[in-house]
């Protein structure tokens, strides 16, 4: 296509100057969108030379092979026929034309071909062109597209653990929200009761002040009388101060006679005693025996009131005897029955003893010691209930240790129904009152006991615990217990801790 466009480029060139005139014919060719404008030389002002032949080789393809050439033999046909020079020129120049005419159609032919050709060419190419960068823009979308997609899956991960941590909350925020409106309902019954019971009361003080008012009006009618009843008595003290003098004077003479008779006493004795060192009958000492089972062997077989002389020692102490219980022959230290006694006291009364043996009392652990040192001892605890019911426990081995040792206790060989296990402290326990704690607690077990034993971290015993009535509805933690027969309800009206020889 370029090959033809220069062709016809250099024949229009080739052509004469002079056919350039002022007016110029123009050929226009339109192939779609393109337009192509040829212009045409003039050579009306141009005399050709006397030999000048005008031929149209370049202006035609070559004939076919075995053709005649037609367009020479019209030429010379022409030369031999025509009668003028502008004849013949106008000839030579319409024939010119019309091979211009004929070429230009075919190069128009030709450029339109080329053209198509080549529209379609760049066509296809643009398809490429363009398929190749939508399949990369494609693929840069996908890829964008992916990874939006990612972003977008990793977003609603996120949204969705928020959502449930926030549903959890939700939740945990419910829950408290549901405990809260039962507590405020719980609280809201609660003051409603009070509210009620406060009224309750209120009534009831109401009722109280009106009563207590008129108990109030006869106090005071009742002090009035007292007042008046107390002026009377001061006169009457008077008149008794006034007779006291008087009867001063005669206790004076009382007095008197009263020494007289003292002297007489005293002369009287003086002869008895100087009858007694003329007597030559020699005095009979006392019998001595160290426990009740040697009074008993003597052949006392009644319970009571005996003395007795504690092995190595002139002391003699007055003991109550059991001469009944299981043999008789046992040495009563401890015995409570009906609560006349206190028995919350300190270290020195129940180191010395205190009580009167023939009622509620404590033998002393000073007297104890010495007695269960002396010699193998069992001890025998008799209890009763408030029911009546009875039971015992029994140590085949008892003693405890002096002071120096806070009189330790040793209790071995349990027996007995008042329990399956001995309620007993462990061996070597220490004795503990109110003002002087050997426990193994902190607590002071002595002084929440509200009596003197032996404690460890506050066992299962305390015989010197208050004594509480047989009526008593609640039982502290202070009264008398032995755990491991009535367990914390028992309300004991009796008990009774006792010796004897462990060989009786």
């Amino acid at each position: 296509m370029d090959r033809l466009l220069t062709l016809a480029l250099v024949y229009l060139a080739y052509l004469p100057a002079a056919a350039i005139g002022s007016e110029r014919q123009r050929h226009h060719v339109q192939h779609g969108p393109c337009s192509y404008t040829f212009v045409l030389p003039e050579v009306e002002h141009c005399r050709p030379q006397k030999d000048f032949q005008v031929t149209n080789t370049l202006q035609r393809d070559s004939p076919a092979e075995g053709e005649p050439d037609r367009s020479q033999s019209e030429q010379v046909k022409a030369q031999k026929e025509r009668p003028s020079w502008q004849e013949t020129k106008l000839e030579s120049l319409e024939s010119a034309m019309e091979n211009n005419t004929q070429w230009l159609q075919k190069l128009e032919n030709f450029i339109q071909e080329n053209v198509r050709s080549g529209m379609e060419e760049m066509k296809r190419t643009a398809v490429h062109t363009q398929t190749a960068a939508m399949l990369e823009m494609g693929t840069n979308l996908l890829s964008q597209s992916a990874e939006q997609t990612r972003k977008l899956t990793d977003v609603e991960t996120q949204v969705l653990n928020q959502t449930s941590r926030l549903e959890i909350q939700l939740l945990e925020y419910s829950l408290f929200t549901n405990r809260l409106e039962k507590h405020i309902l719980l609280q809201t019954q609660e003051i409603s009761r009070l509210s009620d019971k406060n009224s309750f009361l209120e009534q009831r003080l109401l009722a109280l002040e009106a009563r207590y008012g008129r108990e109030l009006q006869g106090l005071q009618g009742e002090k009035q009388q007292l007042q008046e009843l107390l002026e009377s008595q001061s006169q009457l003290v008077s008149q008794l101060q006034g007779e006291l003098g008087s009867s001063t004077l005669n206790s004076t003479l009382l007095q008197r006679q009263q020494a007289m008779l003292t002297d007489t006493v005293q002369q009287l004795l003086a002869m008895v005693k100087h009858c007694n060192e003329i007597s030559n009958v020699p005095a009979e000492e006392p019998v001595s025996f160290r426990d009740c089972a040697e009074i008993l062997r003597s052949g006392a077989t009644e319970s009571g009131i005996y003395s007795i002389r504690l092995p190595n020692s002139t002391q003699t102490v007055k003991v109550f005897c059991d001469m009944k219980t299981r043999g008789g022959g046992w040495t009563v230290f401890q015995h409570r029955h009906n609560g006349s006694l206190d028995f919350y006291r300190g270290w020195k009364d129940y180191k010395l003893g205190f009580g009167e043996p023939s009622g509620e009392h404590w033998l002393g652990n000073d007297i104890i010691h010495k007695l269960t040192s002396s010699q193998e001892y069992s001890l025998h605890i008799q209890l009763k209930d408030r029911e009546g019911n009875e039971a015992f426990s029994h140590y085949d081995r008892f003693y405890i240790d002096g002071e120096e040792s806070n009189y330790s206790l040793h209790a071995e060989g349990f027996s007995g129904t008042a329990g399956r296990t001995s309620s007993f402290a462990q061996t070597g326990t220490q004795f503990s009152t109110k003002d002087r704690d050997n426990d193994r607690c902190t607590c002071k077990c002595a002084q929440l006991a509200s009596g003197g034993w032996w404690f460890g971290a506050c066992s299962p015993s305390n015989l010197n615990g208050i004594y509480y009535p047989a009526s008593s509805s609640v039982i502290p933690y202070n009264a008398i217990k032995w755990y491991y027969w009535k367990g914390p309800n028992l309300v004991a009206t009796l008990t009774t801790m006792m010796v004897r020889p462990a060989n009786f």
